[in-house]
């Protein structure tokens, strides 16, 4: 029988609000040597993931868009709006400024096949386990199930 999310996930995560100043976010991450922490608001429910991606733009900045200009008009080669969002993460000072939202997620009872497909699909490399009521109840990460993959070996 194929193991399920909630036979492999780590339980009780540590979790960040979005208030959470980045700098202490930063530290969770680098004492707990993990990649990535859920956002959750006061009820606990998952609004946002903050990963080291999301953190790379505080050290290497951003450039902004390639434009060309015509007729006295400016014509951007790349979208001005995604220069702003990234702008807005390398100056965030707390983890709602930085993080990403909508996360994409999984629920406890899918198959570890389910969730390594949309990890694989979707570039991810943890997903937060959440509840009928949008509770973060758990994470997966790749490691967790590289772990799984060796243990079924045995």
């Amino acid at each position: 029988m194929p193991k399920t999310v909630a036979d492999v996930m780590s339980r009780d995560p540590i979790v960040v609000r979005e208030e959470t100043l980045l700098n202490e976010a930063i530290q969770i991450l680098a004492e707990r040597h993990i990649s990535g922490l859920p956002v959750v608001d006061d009820l606990g429910k998952l609004v946002g993931i903050i990963s080291e991606t999301d953190l790379m733009w505080q050290e290497t900045g951003v450039t902004p868009p390639a434009y060309i200009m015509f007729l006295d008009s400016v014509i951007y080669l790349k979208n001005p709006a995604t220069y702003e969002r990234d702008l807005h993460k390398a100056l965030g000072q707390t983890v709602g400024e930085v993080m990403s939202k909508n996360p994409i997620t999984i629920s406890p009872d899918k198959t570890l096949k389910e969730a390594a497909t949309i990890m694989h699909d979707r570039s991810v490399h943890r997903l937060p386990i959440i509840d009928s009521t949008d509770r973060v109840i758990g994470i997966l990460t790749r490691g967790d199930i590289i772990r799984a993959m060796a243990a079924s070996q045995d």
